[in-house]
């Protein structure tokens, strides 16, 4: 991190030039303004940013869907992955839905070791396989959960659990 202190809050429509810049550099297939759009009109999503003064180096989009939150999207500027921005982010969503029974899950790509490992630390089991599911290279995404059997080392309420 620089000097400068990282500050987490709620995504803006305001911010949606940053997250759009933002999103094209960290993805080989970006996600639409649309996309963002509706995701933030959602009353039951978290959106989060992370910003270094005025200057949006990350966020995460997580939006309910019945009793399950769902991870959409975590973006770090490229230049500044490995510095605690993601780790920060997801924290502060585990912290911001403080329910003990809260049920998480994501897709990440196989190859994102360092994604990987970063949902691992916190309690984030693999629990499937969604075949060919980037539209860049038909690579695979890794299902994860973090539910209060997963934190307890089983997948007893996970749906249909496949651990990759």
């Amino acid at each position: 991190m620089t000097g400068e202190a990282l500050h987490i809050r709620r995504l803006t429509y305001a911010d949606l030039p940053q997250i759009v810049g933002l999103e094209r550099r960290a993805f080989p297939t970006p996600w639409s303004l649309a996309m963002f759009v509706l995701e933030l009109s959602k009353s039951s999503g978290v959106p989060l940013a992370a910003l270094e003064g005025d200057v949006l180096i990350g966020y995460l989009i997580c939006s309910r869907y019945d009793t399950v939150w769902h991870i959409m999207n975590i973006a770090v500027e490229p230049t500044r992955r490995r510095e605690g921005v993601a780790t920060a982010l997801l924290l502060t969503l585990i912290e911001r839905i403080d329910e003990v029974r809260a049920r998480f899950t994501l897709e990440v790509r196989e190859s994102n070791v360092g994604a990987i490992a970063l949902y691992e630390r916190y309690g984030f089991r693999a629990a499937g396989r969604r075949r060919r599911y980037y539209q860049d290279n038909g690579e695979d995404a890794v299902i994860m959960w973090r539910t209060p059997s997963t934190l307890a080392g089983s997948y007893d309420d996970v749906p249909d659990p496949a651990p990759a």
